[in-house]
């Protein structure tokens, strides 16, 4: 079995390097040059290029004939291909993955959404590839990541919110009033659709942090074990903050920090923080 994934999935590169994954192009467009995420740019230059440039970068997803051909390659060695994308409520991507697994019938595709993005999608494409080399079926898989989804949760904060105005993920009317009172939002991705949703707010950037770390402490039991990982757009401090705000609070496990894919950061801009966190029981066990 062959897994395709997109570059909306952030996987530390250790466990990129280990799983054998397959990549569709996602592309940038930033200051009148294009580039496909990950590839041509990584997040480092991504975000000094954003904010030497102060523009608004545009996106767009793999075309159905990209992920096409990337079907028939993977296709000529296995034709059980597993397609983990980023959601459906924030990308066409799916949709697109849909329409190129009808173009290639010698492929036999099953995509999954997972309704989710960076980091929580890369739990589901590592642990996929784990899943795989174990030697699991892709029926057991694909129930495997139903868990993954269930289980894990999204939160961020941001301190601009003029990308994701521009964007149109947030009303002018809406994101101008929050702007001038200095609120920061804190974001979460919903389960049913895989859209965004605002699960609280802070007058100022610090407090947003605090106040993620304790929105996350009341989604999981007390003293329970937490796997987690903190996502950002270049904000080392940020980062540090975090951390230390979710470890007074969390039993956290594991709590690595990955940047945030350009592709990604394009709607959020820099300074971006976030945390994909789930209690470890509800983790399946891969074996």
């Amino acid at each position: 079995m062959k897994i395709v994934t997109d570059r909306g999935a952030d996987l530390l590169p250790e466990h990129a390097a280990q799983a054998d994954v397959r990549f569709a192009p996602l592309a940038i467009t930033l200051d009148g040059k294009t580039y496909l995420s990950g590839i041509d740019i990584q997040p480092d230059e991504f975000y000094r290029k954003l904010d030497e440039t102060g523009g608004f970068p545009t996106t767009s997803q793999p075309s159905p004939g990209d992920l096409a051909q990337m079907y028939r390659e993977a296709a000529a060695t296995d034709r059980e291909i597993l397609s983990i994308h980023i959601s459906s409520g924030l990308s066409g991507t799916v949709n697109a993955a849909r329409v190129a697994a009808q173009a290639v019938p010698e492929a036999d595709v099953a995509i999954y959404d997972t309704k989710s993005l960076s980091a929580a999608q890369g739990w589901h494409v590592e642990m996929a590839a784990l899943a795989a080399k174990a030697g699991w079926t892709r029926e057991r898989i694909l129930a495997m990541l139903e868990k993954v989804t269930a289980a894990t949760e999204v939160l961020f904060t941001l301190p601009t919110l003029k990308y994701l105005i521009h964007g149109g993920r947030v009303s002018h009317l809406k994101g101008l009033l929050a702007q001038v009172l200095n609120i920061r939002p804190i974001i979460g991705v919903e389960k049913e659709g895989g859209t965004y949703l605002t699960k609280g707010q802070a007058r100022t950037f610090d407090r947003a942090l605090v106040e993620l770390s304790e929105i996350a402490s009341r989604m999981v039991h007390a003293g329970e074990a937490v796997r987690a990982q903190i996502v950002h757009g270049n904000n080392p401090a940020g980062v540090a903050r975090l951390k230390m705000e979710v470890e007074k609070r969390l039993n956290v496990s594991w709590l690595p920090a990955i940047q945030i894919a350009p592709v990604l950061g394009a709607h959020t801009g820099a300074g971006v923080v976030g945390l994909v966190f789930a209690p470890e029981r509800l983790l399946p066990a891969i074996g």
